[in-house]
Parts: structure tokens; sequence; C-alpha cells
């Protein structure tokens, strides 16, 4: 029995999970409470693995390069990219929102005020990236400072040379050892998946979907239209040359991760998995691309932002011109960099957004406090779509950059 569980494909098993989690949850209710410490146990044991895996497997990539000055074109086509999908997702948001007009007719007085948490200015969000311990920073998690700590000590040893070889050859162990706990830890995801999702069905439910029903299906078909279209058809066909359907198979177990945990850093040892080994996207990219949008790429929250500031705009009457949708898309895009750190990112950029389009704070906390109830079920969504994108933009950067095994993305996965 133990060897037939096994022998099913991994993505099989988290997506029966899923859909068991649901069933389970809708029957037992509140009850579901009591297993929900299985999924926290499951998301920290691979929050565990995130810091030393970023590292090791950083310096290692740095190492393995053997040319510093790539460093730079490659950090430049990754955040060109990154800020080119998330322009293109608010884009999408924005243009749903309009036609289907989600806020025409909700009546909001009901709603109980949320509240915002106050922004990081982005002059201390830059500074935070130098850490003045790594040690600390590591402690933290703060992945930028570990991004930064870690290519320093790369480019250090590729300086120094055959000096420098013991701890490189550590490095790369290190990187080996912590992929093979990633694979154990994996192990454990449809357990974890499972408690996660009937935890969330049981408490909370796709029931609250109802209230807001459009706008749930504007996030719904953005969310898919953005990932069909711009990450599917745009890079990966027409810019890459590669199959979809081929890239979506391969990016499939990270993605399932992320929406039952809906979190991009907690997915990330994932991500890291399955672009080495199902997408031929090799170390030194894996290595940085991936922490990188983990930290700073927010698809799937701009999608939602442009939707929600457009439900909130026609729900308190607010006529929007077409330097409105511009200003929202512009914004969104560059505030999303300052803040994914931020504990409820997507709503501080909400409410850093719909400012710019002249809704008072006192509307924004209402509008934040009638969205919160269902916020869950979508941001598990939204979450999927961020991963996704920083899987398709490690693709292409890691094609631009000659670091791409298409032996490896071609490769049949178990089905």
């Amino acid at each position: 029995m133990l060897r037939s569980w096994f022998e099913i494909a991994l993505w099989k098993r988290i997506f029966g999970a899923l859909v068991l989690g649901v069933i389970v949850g809708v029957i037992w209710g509140p009850g579901s409470e009591n297993i929900a410490w299985v999924g926290d146990l499951f998301i920290r044991l691979i929050r565990m693995v995130v810091v030393p895996l970023v590292f090791v497997t950083l310096v290692s990539g740095v190492v393995a390069m053997g040319d510093p000055s790539k460093l730079g074109s490659l950090g430049v086509k990754t955040l060109a990219i990154y800020m080119f999908t998330t322009l293109a997702a608010i884009s999408i948001g924005l243009f749903l929102a309009a036609i289907l007009q989600p806020g025409v007719g909700v009546d909001l007085s009901l709603a109980v005020p949320g509240e915002v948490q106050e922004a990081i200015p982005l002059s201390e969000r830059l500074m935070s990236i130098v850490p003045s311990n790594p040690f600390a920073a590591m402690a933290e998690g703060n992945i930028l400072a570990i991004i930064f700590f870690a290519l320093l000590v790369g480019v250090s040893l590729l300086t120094i040379g055959d000096r420098g070889k013991p701890l490189a050859d550590l490095m790369e162990a290190g990187a080996e050892t912590m992929l093979k706990i990633t694979h154990w830890v994996m192990e454990v995801a449809p357990f974890g998946v499972f408690a996660l999702i009937a935890y969330v069905s049981g408490t909370q439910g796709a029931a609250a979907l109802l209230d807001v029903i459009t706008l749930a299906m504007a996030v719904v078909l953005g969310c898919v239209a953005h990932m069909v279209l711009v990450h599917g058809l745009l890079i990966m066909k027409f810019m890459l040359k590669l199959s979809p359907v081929t890239f979506f198979r391969g990016a499939r177990d990270a993605m399932l991760v992320a929406f039952s945990t809906s979190s991009s850093s907690a997915t990330l040892p994932v991500s890291m998995s399955v672009a080495e080994e199902n997408l031929g996207i090799r170390p030194v990219v894996a290595s940085t691309v991936l922490p990188l949008g983990a930290t700073i790429n927010m698809d799937g929250t701009a999608l939602y932002v442009g939707i929600v500031s457009v439900f909130a705009a026609q729900a308190f009457g607010i006529e929007l011109t077409l330097a409105d949708y511009v200003l929202v898309a512009g914004s969104t895009t560059l505030v999303s960099v300052g803040t994914a750190a931020v504990p409820g990112a997507s709503l501080f950029l909400m409410a850093a957004v719909m400012e710019t389009i002249g809704i008072s704070p006192e509307q924004i906390a209402i509008v934040i406090g009638f969205i919160f109830p269902f916020d869950r079920p979508l941001d598990m969504l939204r979450t999927s779509v961020n991963i996704g994108g920083d899987l398709s933009v490690s693709t292409a950067v890691a094609n631009w950059e000659n670091e791409f095994d298409k032996e490896v993305f071609d490769r049949p996965l178990k089905f």
C-alpha cells in the first residue's frame, strides 16, 4: 500500500487532498479547526527550508556561473519582465472590472470598516536590502537581504579562485542537501494541503463568495486570462517557442501548494525544486529569479487590486476616466515593488492605489471590511498566479541567459 501511494504522481495526491479537504471542511464546518495544526506544521516545514535553500543555492549558482558580469544582465532582464507581467495583470483586471462592473448596485452600508497596516516607506524598504547583520536577516527571513549577502559571498568566491574552492564545494553540497530535504517535505504536502483546505472551507467556505459573486467572477476570470494569455501564449508560445501545456504541467506542483498555503515565500522551496527538475531552469537562474519574484512579483495581487479599486469606485458612484485607469495601472505596478514584504500587502496596496483616484480613507476602510470575509479564497487563487508567474519569468530569463535545459523541460512527467 505504501509503495502504491508513492507511485501516484505528487500533483494527483495534492489535488486529491484539495478536493477531499473541501468536502470534509464543508461537512465538518467549524470543527475542522481541530486539524488546522497539521496544515500549520506543513507550512513550518517548508518555511524551515526557505532561508538555507535560498542562501546555499544562490551562492552555488553564482560560483557555477563563472562570470560575475552575467549577474547584471540577469538582474536587468528579471526586473524588466517582472514589471511587464505586473502591468499586464493590472491591465487585465481593470478591463474586466470595467466590463463586468462588479461594484454597481452593491450596498456597503453594513460593512464593518477594516484596518489598513501603515506602509513601510520605499527608502526604508531599499535600505533593508543591505543587512546590518546577515545572520539576523536569515533569522528574520528577509529574502532580499539574504539574496544581497549571498551574491556578495558568491562573487567573492569567484574572485579568490582556488582558495575559495573548499567553501564553494561546501555550498554545492549544501544545495544538494537542501533540495533533498525539500523533496522529503513535499511528500508531506498532501496531508498539509488537506488540513489547510479543510480548515478554510470549514470556517469560511465558498459560500462567502456568493455575496459578491460578480467581483469573485471577475477575479477568477482575470487570473485564468492572465496565466493563459500572458504566461502561456505570449511568453511561452510566442517569445520562447515552448509548449504552454508542458510549462503548466511542470509548474503544477508549486501552483497547487501555493493555492493551499496562500504564501509565495512558503512555496519557494517547491518552486525552486520544480524549476530545476521539471522546467529545466539551471540553479543560477532559479536561485536568483525565484526568491526575487517571491518578494516583489505580484501578478495575482496586482490584478486583484485593480478589480477591487474599480469595484470601490463603482460602489461609491465615482466616475473613472481613462486617465484614472492609467493612474491605477501605473501606481499599482510601481507601489507593488515596495510593499510585497508587508504582511497583508494586498490590503495596503489597495489603500495606496484607491487614494490616487479620490477614494477617501473612510471609504477605503469600508471596502476592506466588506471584502475581508471572502478574501482568503481569492488570496489562494492569486498566490497561485504569483507562483506561476515567477516560474514563467524564470523560464524566460533562463532561455535568454543560456541557462535552460530544453531536454529537461520536454521530458515527460509521471501523469
